[in-house]
């Protein structure tokens, strides 16, 4: 099988989004290609047809490669339960919670065969494969047991590409420093520089050193490109949310759990001109602002507590008159009256909360069994039907709240009354439907006018075209075929 493993200098250098434009690109050329990351650490995950949990990520990056997302892509989801323990998803059900060192003891064989029955099962299907490394290849301390940068590469038997984040400084001290303590450096055929800012001239000195230096052509310099509307998966990419994004008529404020997930239902707020989103970490940091949304986590009942802790709801109760309240997913169930763990379900131990009394009469229980699974139904919004589709991941059940938001075609969700909102549904806001029923009466009492939507591009085919303009294609294309 023919295919590309992009590995970087460090987390959040581009790794998921250099697959993303590659996979895209290659499916332009009428290429069969497929995503694949052996193993993930998120808890923005991605539901796919079948209800099986995978890296959001992988699951990006098969709609990039026009194709449907399976869990051979991302066989491995660790899904981090607090500091120390992770839940652990293979092929894409929940298998067990375990600590750093037991999974790293334990596990290792049983990974590898994981990989090599993914890997096994996608060359049965696609011609190329685009890879994703995780982290660094020069973790000198988990190298002897890792599963996911130059192991991968050798049981695929695929060229590397180094991608380095020139926006954090270091860029060449980085490169040489990976280049010379990860392993089979060999492998690696070329150099990629990601998010640059300013006059590529400056940094032609820069080209020269780091070909002449490490004997690796600079196969690009890729430009930053701000709100490319793409869905990120790495939770250090929330402080790109907000960015540039302040001083707006409509303010969302946006609780940051200490085990935030699916961050990712905040993005398609930010393609309102109008609005504006602050994340906050702290209750004083709120002010008044028009939206406060609560949304998803891992851990619902210690996350509550944190912003119990901080008062959270006497501040909830001192903006109600004016502000607008949302819960997601874990968020919507801290509105409620009563949280029930009877047996450790969402943390680690059997316990009880009193929720933020938000939404009155609402008890959510944790279960043994995770609810996951894509659904699509019908909301009532601002006196507008409208369809609604996304996904639910969550070990809660909550009831007793009488209103709904949402009906499927087996059942209601959700909960809405005057200034309050909140559902299971992850994506409910990707609608640009419901984003302006939603918005509409806010719009109306500030006096802001529904703002004009153009076409827009298609995201994945934006961020393509614009990865290929400032990268030698070409050179990629040999890169893969002389490794095969």
């Amino acid at each position: 099988m023919r295919g590309v493993m992009i590995q970087g200098t460090a987390s959040d250098v581009g790794k998921s989004m250099i697959c993303t434009a590659f996979c895209r690109i290659l499916s332009d050329q009428g290429v069969k290609v497929a995503p694949f990351k052996s193993q993930n650490m998120s808890n923005n995950s991605y539901v796919t047809v079948f209800g099986e949990e995978i890296g959001r990520a992988q699951g990006v990056q098969a709609e990039a490669a026009r194709t449907v997302a399976t869990v051979n892509m991302n066989p491995i989801l660790l899904k981090p339960e607090s500091d120390m323990k992770s839940q652990v998803v293979l092929f894409g059900k929940k298998l067990q919670s375990v600590d750093g060192m037991d999974y790293r003891t334990d596990f290792h064989q049983r990974g590898l065969a994981a990989i090599d029955q993914a890997l096994e099962k996608l060359a049965g299907q696609y011609t190329h494969l685009v890879i994703e490394g995780a982290g660094s290849p020069a973790e000198i301390n988990l190298n002897d047991r890792e599963l996911v940068n130059m192991t991968v590469a050798e049981r695929a038997d695929v060229p590397v590409i180094l991608v380095a984040d020139i926006e954090r400084g270091g860029v060449f001290a980085s490169l040489v420093g990976t280049l010379a303590l990860m392993p089979q450096p060999e492998r690696v055929k070329g150099l990629l520089i990601n998010k640059f800012r300013g006059d590529i001239r400056l940094f032609k000195d820069g080209i020269s050193f780091l070909e002449s230096y490490t004997g690796l052509p600079v196969l690009g310099v890729i430009p930053y490109m701000p709100n490319h509307q793409i869905e990120q998966e790495d939770s250090l990419g929330v402080r790109e949310l907000g960015r540039e994004r302040t001083s707006r008529p409509i303010e969302i404020v946006v609780l940051k759990h200490p085990y935030l997930s699916n961050f990712t239902d905040i993005e398609p707020l930010l393609n309102e001109p109008d609005v504006s989103v602050r994340w906050v970490e702290f209750v004083h940091e709120m002010g008044r602002p028009d939206i406060v949304i609560l949304p998803g986590t891992k851990n619902t009942i210690a996350d509550l507590r944190y912003w119990k802790k901080q008062g959270l709801e006497k501040e909830l109760q001192k903006i109600k008159e004016r502000t607008w309240v949302i819960g997601l997913c874990g968020g919507f169930q801290m509105l409620g009256d009563t949280l029930v763990d009877p047996q450790g379900f969402d943390g680690t131990v059997a316990e009880r909360e009193t929720g933020l009394g938000v939404i009155p009469k609402m008890v959510t229980a944790f279960e043994a069994e995770k609810l996951v699974k894509r659904r699509s139904g019908t909301a009532i919004l601002a006196g507008q039907q409208l369809k609604v589709e996304g996904y639910e991941i969550h070990t809660g059940r909550s009831f007793g709240h009488g209103s709904s938001l949402i009906s499927y075609a087996e059942e209601t969700e959700g909960y809405q009354d005057e200034k309050v909102l909140g559902t299971h549904l992850h994506g409910f806001f990707k609608s640009r439907e419901c984003r302006s029923a939603f918005l509409g009466p806010i719009r109306k009492d500030k006096n802001l006018q529904a703002p004009f939507y153009e076409e827009p591009m298609d995201p994945y085919q934006r961020w393509a075209e614009h990865v290929k303009t400032h990268i030698d294609w070409h050179a990629v294309e040999r890169i893969i075929k002389e490794n095969c």
